[in-house]
C-alpha cells in the first residue's frame, strides 16, 4: 500500500529504478539499527567523533577496511585539485567536522581517525540529508552509488561494533 502510494506521488519516486529505491530502504534500516546497537539510540555528529575516538582508543578503529568507500567519496567530491559540484550538496555543518573532511577527501589528511570519521560524517550527512528532505530537491537520482557505499559501511561497523545476533 504504501509503496503504491510513493510510486503514484512521491516526485520522481517511480521513474527511479528498482536497485535506487531498493538501496535507500536498505539505508534507511541500516542507519536505524547502526543508530540503536552503535549509537546508543542516539546519533549526532559530536557523539559520532566520541564514538570514533573510542575506536581508536580501544585500538578497534580498523580505518583501512573502509578505504574503498573513502575511495569512491573522494573520488566523487574532490577532483583535478578542487572540489567537486557534489561537495555543497552534503551541507556539512560546523559539528560536522568541515575541515577534517575536507582535508582527508583532498588527500591531505590520512589519519586513520580522521579517515574513518570522514566517512562516517559523509553517511550521516546522506542519512540528514534525506530524512530532512534535501535529497528530495533532486528527487533522489544519482544516488545508488552514494547509498550502497554508505550502506556497506554500516554493515561493516554494525560487524564490528553492534551487537547482532550470532
Amino acid at each position: 500500500m504504501s509503496m503504491q502510494w510513493l510510486l503514484a506521488k512521491a516526485p520522481g519516486f517511480q521513474s527511479l529504478p528498482e536497485a535506487d529505491r531498493a538501496a535507500i530502504f536498505n539505508f534507511t534500516f541500516l542507519w536505524s539499527l547502526f543508530e540503536a546497537q552503535v549509537m546508543g539510540n542516539f546519533a549526532r555528529a559530536d557523539l559520532i567523533c566520541t564514538k570514533v575516538d573510542e575506536w581508536r582508543n580501544a585500538g578497534t578503529l580498523d580505518a583501512d577496511q573502509y578505504a574503498p568507500e573513502l575511495t569512491y567519496f573522494r573520488q566523487r567530491y574532490f577532483a583535478n585539485g578542487a572540489f567537486t559540484h557534489h561537495f555543497p550538496h552534503l551541507h556539512l555543518r560546523p559539528a560536522d567536522q568541515p575541515g577534517v573532511v575536507q582535508s582527508v577527501l583532498d588527500g591531505s589528511n590520512n589519519d586513520p581517525r580522521d579517515r574513518l570519521l570522514t566517512v562516517l560524517m559523509i553517511v550521516w550527512r546522506f542519512r540528514n540529508n534525506l530524512f530532512h528532505g534535501e535529497k528530495w530537491a533532486y528527487q533522489l537520482h544519482g544516488q545508488l552509488l552514494n547509498f550502497t557505499h554508505a550502506n556497506v559501511v554500516l554493515m561493516r561497523l554494525l560487524e564490528k561494533h553492534g551487537q547482532l545476533a550470532a
